[in-house]
């Protein structure tokens, strides 16, 4: 049953690798919720925290790697957190799913496609094997494979990529998860091939009222195929709000860096945009705003780290940033 509660609810977040010196401070204050039946994107360059926020979401992250220091995570009413191994184990693929970037790293390349499909399906609604043969055709099928009864007796080395994630799709929707998260899906597969899956995976989760969290580092993936946005650096959200919003008028520095490196965003024959200097570590982060050392906008009071703000009053528009909202616009 598909509840009208947020089916991801992050709130506070702040998460750390224990490590020899300085601890890795991989999530800051993190907030975000997933609204079923919606689309939301979680983007931002490499080490901004977005893998590690779905990671732990799954509860996927090794066991004692890792330290809560503040903050909630639930699903579907569960405080994720506290969740027992036995409990987790009902969670993933019944009520939550997760794709990942190269499926040749999350599928068993010594067994065969249908055998993995049968243990997930069987496992979870108690099936029959013939009866859960049939479902795992009538799933490929549903995700424009010609021979679904051929990818079943394949080995995943059999299969091209953009197939390979094809199949992970359809294991993911088996069981008919409330919410699904999809970790840089299509990062491995050509820019024809990425399109092919995102608009796959979107009209399966529209389909069936399924919930998605794509985790991204490719703004234009993000205005093409999701409702809202959460921008993510140095493990904090520093923007959020509707798609359409966020694209059209940025409201943080960082966020203005990132849409003007995309192709769309520069003249013919000019060079792309980049945001100068690099991502600070995260095991000694600069005290204030960590994006104050590559912020073209960068003056005295960002010495202090600014919280995510309303935009004029609009709960569901945000940014942390000093600077008032009409400089940046």
């Amino acid at each position: 049953m598909h509840t009208s509660s947020p089916v991801l609810a992050i709130d506070n977040l702040s998460l750390e690798f224990p490590a020899y010196k300085n601890n890795v401070k991989a999530l800051n204050g993190v907030s975000l919720h997933v609204n079923p039946g919606e689309i939301v994107g979680v983007v931002g360059e490499s080490g901004s925290g977005k893998s590690v926020t779905a990671m732990l979401s799954m509860r996927l992250l090794p066991e004692r790697s890792y330290r809560i220091t503040a903050g909630s995570l639930s699903m579907l009413g569960r405080d994720m957190l506290a969740a027992p191994e036995k409990e987790l184990l009902q969670i993933r693929g019944r009520d939550a799913a997760m794709i990942f970037q190269e499926p040749m790293t999350a599928l068993n390349p010594t067994r065969r496609i249908g055998r993995q499909m049968l243990d997930v399906i069987i496992h979870h609604q108690k099936i029959s094997a013939a009866e859960a043969r049939l479902k795992a055709i009538a799933l490929l099928r549903d995700m424009h494979i010609a021979s679904p009864e051929q990818v079943l007796e394949s080995y995943p080395f059999e299969l091209s990529g953009g197939m390979r994630q094809r199949v992970m799709i359809a294991l993911a929707f088996s069981c008919e998860p409330q919410l699904l998260i999809a970790d840089e899906p299509t990062t491995a597969l050509d820019v024809t091939v990425q399109r092919q899956v995102l608009l796959l995976l979107r009209e399966k989760a529209r389909q069936r009222g399924t919930a998605i969290l794509l985790i991204t580092h490719d703004m234009a993936l993000v205005s093409q195929f999701c409702d809202r946005v959460y921008v993510m650096y140095t493990g904090a959200v520093v923007e959020e709000g509707g798609t359409v919003e966020v694209m059209g008028n940025p409201q943080h520095p960082y966020t203005q860096g990132l849409l003007s490196g995309l192709p769309e965003m520069v003249e013919p024959g000019q060079p792309l945009l980049t945001i100068p200097g690099q991502v600070p570590n995260l095991a000694s982060l600069p005290v204030g705003c960590t994006f104050q050392e590559r912020c073209p906008y960068v003056m005295p009071a960002c010495s202090k780290r600014p919280n995510l703000n309303s935009i004029n009053g609009n709960d569901q528009r945000k940014s942390a940033c000093w600077l008032p909202v009409k400089e940046l616009s």
